[in-house]
């Protein structure tokens, strides 16, 4: 089990039980999922906004369509942009969910993952708050490693691999500072499956 015991569980609806580490904001860029596809790949990426600054509230309001513009001026290269993810990861190990585990997040883009393309239709997407050239936190790792435990309990996930490899050239994330060894150990995820 992970450090420090955390463990989550999953509503019938694909929510996270809310606690005091979880926040539940649902998103309006989602879709239903192809049917009869199973959720097998698990995709970790990381995200700031604006990039390199931690702690603000722009990741929930990119991801709820309410990012104001005018609040940064680099936000013009997000602007109409209408993406989610199922889950954030702050700095602090609290967890926001966006979208229900049984639909379809925006989160991966045009993606392929060992020849299947479109890796919303078949992946569940975790945001790290973080950068490609900074180490993520240790409370990230254990609340990451504990979701997905979670996930595994309810999904048939055969995968783990980053955003960078779904999406090589256009994507770096989760970045090298990402430490899939520490993230496998933790989540007691096999070796030979993932990164």
């Amino acid at each position: 089990m992970p450090t420090g015991s955390t463990f989550f569980t999953l509503d019938t609806q694909g929510w996270l039980a809310s606690s005091a580490n979880v926040a539940l904001r649902p998103s309006p860029n989602f879709n239903e999922r192809p049917p009869g596809t199973a959720v097998s790949l698990l995709v970790v990426h990381n995200i700031t906004l604006p990039p390199g600054q931690f702690g603000t509230p722009y990741i929930t309001d990119l991801f709820l369509n309410q990012l104001d513009i005018s609040a940064d001026p680099w936000f013009v290269n997000v602007e109409g942009l209408k993406v989610s993810a199922h889950f954030v990861i702050d700095r602090l190990g609290h967890i926001t969910q966006f979208v229900s585990c049984d639909d379809r997040a925006w989160h991966a883009g045009a993606s392929s993952f060992e020849g299947r393309e479109q890796c919303n239709d078949f992946s569940i997407g975790i945001e790290l708050e973080g950068t490609d050239d900074l180490p993520f936190e240790a409370v990230q790792y254990e609340r990451l490693a504990a979701l997905t435990q979670c996930l595994r309990a309810r999904y048939p996930l055969t995968a783990a691999t980053g955003h960078s490899d779904i999406a090589p050239g256009r994507k770096t994330d989760p970045g090298p500072f990402f430490d899939w060894s520490r993230f496998r150990e933790l989540a007691q995820w096999p070796a030979a499956q993932g990164n």
